[in-house]
């Protein structure tokens, strides 16, 4: 009976502490590999072609200050910058015919040799693409069960359109 007021305050002192407890998602952080990328025009990505490629413009900055809206027949190819999302590495390839996204793929992927991660990529980035390609930008529903790499992957495709001036 004298244990009782002990037992209820510890359990109340728990609970509080459990309740106002916080914590926050880890940030995804582009790993630098080299400076930002530039559009290139017949640049392809793993298994694409540069079929389809018109007008290409010459590489550089002012190909990146390029609106994608002054020049609508052109298509061009960017790689997104390489982020980390904690089970392994991706970076997202994005071509564009004028403000029209016409193909979303990998353009770099590590899993770090982990069976499962590769797993989960292997099923979860084929309706990442899809769903790029039916929004027409990066704001595109995660996969359940691959939330970080739905989140690697929205934000090298973010930072992609963002380098073509699409979005």
């Amino acid at each position: 009976m004298r244990r009782t007021p002990i037992v209820v305050t510890a359990t109340v002192a728990g609970l509080v502490g459990v309740l106002a407890f916080h914590t926050t998602p880890s940030r995804l952080d582009p790993v630098s590999l080299g400076p930002t990328p530039t559009p290139n025009p017949t640049a392809s990505g793993p298994g694409g072609s540069a079929e389809g490629a018109s007008s290409p413009s010459p590489p550089g900055p002012a190909a990146s200050s390029t609106p994608a809206s002054s020049t609508p027949a052109s298509t061009r190819t960017v790689d997104g910058p390489v982020v980390n999302y904690n089970y392994g590495d991706l970076s997202v390839s994005v071509t564009v015919a004028g403000t029209k996204i016409t193909r979303v793929g990998i353009a770099s992927l590590d899993d770090f040799g982990v069976p499962r991660s590769e797993q989960i990529d292997q099923q979860s980035i084929p309706i990442l693409e899809q769903e790029a390609l039916q929004a027409q930008s990066a704001d595109i529903q995660g996969v359940s069960g691959a939330s970080y790499t739905s989140a690697g992957f929205e934000h090298s495709l973010q930072a992609a359109l963002r380098t073509l001036g699409v979005q």
